[in-house]
């Protein structure tokens, strides 16, 4: 059986355990929306997680207890993806590379949606952006935001 080819986005030779700030999406599975509904009411935006997308949340927060020199910032979940920024801080060996910080936290969340009826919520590979300024992080912060707000217009929204 053939497998569809998957881009690698990974900057070769780079140690994705160095110090920085990473930005981060990872979409579901065939980008089914099963991690919350944007919902508008009296002119607000807000999310309503369903139980996948609260596990998530749950998930992500737990990532600065797992991992010594790893804190999460910014963080948002869409219908069908998520979005966060991932700091590696400057420490000693204990640094893990970014693709582990994000294997676990798939890892993790795919066992408890298991019984939800979904043998992999996720897809498999997922988006990195090293952040290399701060007019850079300001950016995406506003981006990660604002995401719910401009979700009709995503590419993956379905009306």
């Amino acid at each position: 059986m053939n497998k569809p080819y998957m881009k690698n986005t990974r900057l070769r030779n780079y140690d994705y355990s160095s110090p920085g700030y990473y930005f981060i999406t990872i979409c579901s599975n065939f980008r089914k929306e099963i991690f919350c509904q944007i919902i508008e009411e009296n002119g607000q935006i807000n999310t309503k997680l369903s139980s996948i997308g609260q596990i998530i949340n749950f998930s992500w927060e737990r990532i600065n207890a797992l991992y010594d020199y790893v804190e999460t910032d910014a963080f948002c979940i869409m219908p069908n993806h998520i979005h966060g920024i991932i700091i590696i801080k400057e420490g000693g060996q204990g640094r893990p590379p970014l693709q582990k910080i994000i294997q676990g936290f798939k890892s993790v969340t795919a066992r408890q949606t298991f019984k939800y009826g979904y043998n992999t919520i996720w897809q498999r590979s997922y988006y990195e952006h090293i952040i290399r300024s701060e007019l850079e992080y300001r950016k995406i912060l506003e981006y990660i935001e604002t995401n719910p707000l401009k979700w009709k217009e995503d590419e993956y929204f379905k009306a």
